[in-house]
């Protein structure tokens, strides 16, 4: 009996650890996205859009791969490298169909701090001058590329040891805010690293804190070093870009396919400097001689990881940060989901396997996920064929583009920066919205600017937890109550008998950015549940939900399920009698309530809603006009859905 007893216990003990082959197909398509949705790539319909796009793309990735890696203060020729690796990777590891990752303005100066640091521009003439055997390039520059490639290398080290933690739900406590500032003061960075460039000036490099106002007190004492040549043509570029994207912008839906400006501009002005020598005649300063093809990988040096520790965090976080607030955009616009964890792996994994092909840290970026966009791509294809082009440009053309005036190249970086500097507009929307969180935004991009991104994030972040902490403790002596889920069904007479239902929810808590997400989950399972089981008539259930900080699960009603009933129409009332406060997060929450449960055709009502709350959803969001949707209590709401159903039932009389 006892052997038996061992056996049976072995046989289960067994079962348990055995991995079976469908866990293992599961977990490779949970962990590599491209094995479930390459094989069912649509070739008529996608193949066609995401060509166009990652030729558009291709042009994006490879002037600011050219741009971005002179920001990190490394040769151009790595900045193609780190268009083309991480690209690669995060298609086959990411999620985001529409997130564009390469070269990010925002880690490369974070990792420009530790090369110059430890490879200062004054160890040049201490460097040998003999070239090396990697790419024809001098020591100096290789010694610059493998301290930005460390720094990239320990960034994603840190990015997958945050997946490996489950870390990627933490992100819930940056909020929108915060990321607007944070990304918009970091533009503001790059803009004013890009002006000595602009202006043609010779200019050491300033970092460090208040390095911002320290650059702009150089120009401004030596003005007299401007060079003509370089503002006026680096004001001609701007002007062509800026007018052409516009005039892009407006007739995208008669035009096909747009005009490549950056391209065109970067053909122009090569074949110009080119004929007209304008290096040697005028002296502005030029892209050079860019290398051609891939040299052989190799480990980035191990014995300065701990010298560039600060570094690495900052773009594990910054890069992080930015890049799932676009996939999470991306994902919402085009209804489809992500998994922040899986964009940890994948944006580490980008870093990592990047860091040995001499590459910079990498990123998503906004200008590149707005392009595609606009050009209508589908699926991380575009991503892969811009890949194809940028080996082109690597291979073959990367030459040509020695006689690039890098203010021109500054110019096309300074506006394709448009889309997070115009996030100053966001300031009068916080405004209205929530005036805490408009403060929290000013704030957030004050520290960004006098000090770097990653301090104006950390800023940031400890300003919002610091509010809700502030303010909970004296909402819960207010009230401590459970969300309340009761039912009305009410029996309407018509052609057929149907039924209208009517849902009352009371929200009892504080609905901000660390319960916003949990709160819209609970309520799309409320109603996603209605829609899979039905009540009998004049039947009331009882469901506790608590949308309070801690994540609890779920509540269940102990009801028995019917077969549900197509001619159902459902009304949901949120009762926010005991809603004693909120922030931005949550008011968008309750506006993407709103919009969601409209496209399911459910009517959502609000009652004993407070002045602010009204002004702020009515800002907000472009909610529906024709129709009211505060009232004074619950009753007044009820009364309206029953003269909706009275009213309906006339005009249907009426036309008979």
């Amino acid at each position: 009996m006892t052997g038996a007893k061992r056996k049976k216990k072995s046989m289960l003990w067994s079962k348990m650890h055995t991995p079976q082959c469908e866990d293992i197909i599961q977990w490779c398509r949970r962990r590599l996205p491209i094995l479930d949705w390459a094989p069912h790539y649509n070739l008529k319909e996608n193949l066609l859009p995401d060509t166009v796009s990652g030729i558009m793309l291709a042009v994006q990735q490879v002037t600011q791969g050219l741009a971005f890696a002179v920001l990190s203060s490394v040769h151009p020729v790595f900045g193609l490298y780190g268009s083309l690796f991480p690209a690669i990777i995060y298609a086959i590891f990411g999620m985001g169909r529409h997130v564009a990752t390469g070269t990010f303005a925002l880690t490369s100066l974070i990792s420009a701090n530790a090369v110059e640091r430890i490879v200062p521009q004054n160890m040049q003439n201490l460097t040998t001058q003999s070239n090396t055997s990697v790419l024809g390039l001098s020591d100096f520059e290789m010694q610059r590329i493998r301290v930005a490639a460390a720094v990239s290398f320990l960034g994603g080290v840190i990015q997958v040891a945050m997946f490996v933690l489950q870390l990627g739900s933490a992100t819930f406590v940056v909020t929108e805010p915060v990321i607007s500032a944070m990304t918009t003061g970091a533009a503001t960075h790059v803009v004013t690293s890009q002006v000595k460039y602009l202006l043609g000036m010779k200019m050491p490099y300033i970092s460090g804190p208040l390095g911002f106002f320290y650059i702009y007190a150089y120009v401004f004492e030596n003005i007299k070093s401007v060079r003509l040549e370089a503002l006026l043509l680096s004001l001609l570029s701007i002007v062509v870009l800026v007018l052409v994207k516009e005039l892009n912008e407006q007739f995208k839906r008669k035009i096909k396919v747009v005009l490549p400006v950056d391209l065109v501009l970067i053909i122009a002005a090569s074949f110009a400097c080119y004929c007209t020598n304008m290096e040697n005649t005028y002296g502005l300063e030029v892209v050079g001689h860019i290398p051609q093809g891939i040299p052989s990988p190799r480990a980035p040096p191990m014995n300065i990881l701990s010298a560039v520790i600060t570094e690495a965090f900052g773009v594990a976080l910054v890069g992080y940060v930015a890049s799932l607030a676009l996939a999470q955009g991306s994902a919402k616009k085009f209804k489809y989901s992500i998994d922040d964890n899986q964009e940890l792996l994948a944006h580490g994994l980008s870093n990592i396997v990047s860091s040995f092909f001499f590459c910079i840290p990498s990123a998503a970026a906004m200008g590149r996920t707005a392009g595609l966009y606009s050009t209508g791509a589908k699926t991380q294809v575009a991503c892969l064929i811009s890949c194809i082009f940028i080996l082109i440009v690597i291979y073959a053309i990367g030459p040509l583009l020695y006689w690039l005036p890098m203010c021109v190249l500054a110019s096309i970086i300074v506006v394709g920066l448009k889309g997070m500097l115009i996030q100053f507009r966001d300031l009068k929307k916080y405004w209205n919205v929530h005036k805490i969180d408009w403060g929290i935004w000013v704030s957030t991009y004050v520290f960004t600017i006098c000090f770097a991104a990653n301090v104006g994030l950390l800023f940031g972040v400890v300003c919002t937890i610091a509010v809700v902490i502030g303010r909970f403790p004296r909402t819960m002596t207010v009230s401590i109550k459970n969300m309340k889920e009761m039912e009305f069904k009410v029996k309407t007479e018509m052609d057929s008998e149907t039924l209208q239902q009517v849902k009352i929810i009371s929200i009892n808590n504080p609905l901000v950015f660390l319960n916003a997400k949990k709160f819209y989950t609970d309520l799309m399972n409320i109603i996603q549940k209605e829609n899979a089981c039905n009540q009998p008539l004049d039947d009331i259930s009882k469901c506790e939900q608590n949308t309070l900080l801690n994540s609890l699960s779920n509540g269940n009603c102990n009801e028995e399920t019917s077969q549900s009933c197509p001619n159902e129409k459902c009304s949901l009332i949120l009762d926010c009698s005991g809603f004693t406060f909120f922030d931005y997060s949550g008011v968008s929450m309750l506006v993407e309530v709103y919009m969601d449960c409209k496209g399911r055709s459910v009517d959502v009502l609000l009652a004993h809603c407070t002045a602010s709350l009204i002004k702020a959803m009515t800002y907000y969001g472009n909610l529906d006009s024709e129709k009211p949707i505060f009232f004074e209590s619950v009753s007044a709401a009820i009364s309206h859905i029953h003269s909706n159903k009275n009213l309906s039932k006339l005009s249907d009389h009426s036309e008979v």
